[in-house]
């Protein structure tokens, strides 16, 4: 059975291969050139902006370095909704600096890649990844991930 590729969170990303790939979506100011991610549909969150701009969606910078990392070892406590039943699968959380915005955004890696495949600095790319798979729905939630660059990962 196919399961139904549904984002966890709609608009903040796509996944299409004809727009390039797997993407992240931002949104940026036309008064100040602010990028926003996640995305902003109401109104310019910086500052100084001068006001009187356009909201337009921009897809972000595939790649990005890592600015920092950790793991999650531990199941997270209430209100977090989890099966204690279910093992607890440890996975790496990465906080990457993108390449043109030079905004840093908090993703996991992709399974397989741990707190001892990575470093500060190295270099990264988005790509799209499953966060859960319900079969009773049919659905597989699909989120982003970082994957290191010329990684086997």
């Amino acid at each position: 059975m196919a399961l139904t590729r549904t984002p966890v969170v709609s608009g903040w990303f796509t996944e299409s291969a004809a727009d390039g790939g797997f993407r992240l979506l931002g949104t940026r100011c036309s008064a100040c050139t602010a990028v926003f991610f996640p995305r902003e549909d109401a109104y310019c969150r910086n500052p100084r902006c001068p006001g009187g701009g356009e909201l337009a969606e921009v897809p972000l910078s595939p790649r990005g370095r890592v600015w920092s990392y950790t793991d999650g070892r531990y199941r997270p406590p209430a209100p977090y909704v989890s099966d204690p039943a279910e093992p607890w699968e440890p996975y790496t959380l990465v906080a990457v600096e993108l390449e043109a915005e030079g905004m840093v955004v908090l993703g996991q890696a992709v399974p397989g890649v741990g707190v001892g495949d990575l470093a500060v600095g190295m270099e990264v790319e988005v790509v799209g990844g499953v966060l859960n798979e319900d079969a009773d729905t049919e659905t597989a939630w699909t989120t982003w991930q970082f994957k290191p660059v010329g990684g086997n990962a």
